[in-house]
């Protein structure tokens, strides 16, 4: 992948699992992101969790490989692949989790007058973040279940997103349907403003969906809160497609040259 930041290009980078992050904590990103000027060619960030690098290294999905290759700006989302990228590779790639970096830029980069547009969510979510931030223009499309595998819903989308220019586009239809759309929009070179794939953050910041508490995640255990909450749609979520993080990182501390790192610091010899 390429090492350096397409949306920060004076960002250092260190490659994990494959995956260049850029070195930046959520408000030295918000603040990358922000300096991009109105009317900018469409680039995306992804905020890679557990789940991404799992399915980037295990799960042979050539599509969503292409999806991070062309992302412009990488940061490290989860406690746990923060905790191996720094413990077993001695990394020192910040947290900036999707969540967190969303709500800093709603509260302190974009202004009423930033024109937003989302992908995914509900009307209830757009009324409650124009009544919160005072937006002027706010436009929200709503793709049907499953329309990443329906070509017609997909062109829907790309075209909202085309004739609805924004400075900041929220592509929040799920891990891996926002990051193909991220990559269709950018290959189609139409769109104008910086895409986020950012999951569940605008749920959590409009109160639709109650995050875990500050305790629960300076723990690094929002995870867990989140089985507790929806035990049903977070158990496959994080035993199946984020548990095997930790094979992952224990095959690359085997072979790190193999995942595009350098041995880790303790393993090198002068």
């Amino acid at each position: 992948m390429n090492a350096q930041p397409e949306l920060a290009p004076t960002a250092r980078t260190q490659t994990f699992l494959k995956v260049p992050f850029a070195c930046l904590d959520v408000a030295g990103t918000a603040a990358a992101i922000a300096a991009r000027p109105p009317g900018a060619p469409f680039g995306y960030v992804v905020t890679s969790n557990a789940s991404h690098l799992v399915r980037l290294n295990e799960r042979g999905d050539p599509r969503f490989a292409a999806a991070l290759e062309a992302a412009g700006l990488h940061t490290l989302d989860g406690s746990a692949p923060h905790w191996l990228s720094r413990n077993l590779f001695g990394l020192d790639i910040p947290l900036c989790p999707g969540s967190d970096l969303t709500t800093h830029l709603f509260e302190h980069e974009i202004a009423p007058d930033d024109a937003v547009t989302i992908i995914g969510g509900s009307e209830e979510m757009k009324r409650r973040l124009v009544e919160r931030f005072g937006l002027k223009t706010l436009h929200l499309h709503i793709p049907p279940m499953g329309f990443i595998d329906d070509p017609a819903a997909v062109e829907a989308a790309i075209r909202f997103v085309e004739e609805h220019p924004a400075r900041y586009i929220f592509l929040v239809a799920g891990a891996p349907r926002s990051e193909y759309l991220a990559h269709m929009i950018k290959q189609r070179g139409k769109a104008v403003g910086t895409g986020l794939c950012v999951g569940s953050a605008l749920n959590f910041l409009t109160g639709l969906v109650q995050r875990a508490s500050p305790a629960f995640r300076r723990l690094g255990l929002e995870w867990l809160y989140r089985l507790m909450q929806s035990p049903s749609t977070h158990i496959e979520r994080v035993f199946v497609d984020s548990l095997p993080i930790f094979r992952v990182a224990a095959r690359a501390k085997r072979d790190p040259a193999a995942y595009g790192m350098a041995p880790p610091a303790a393993d090198r010899h002068p």
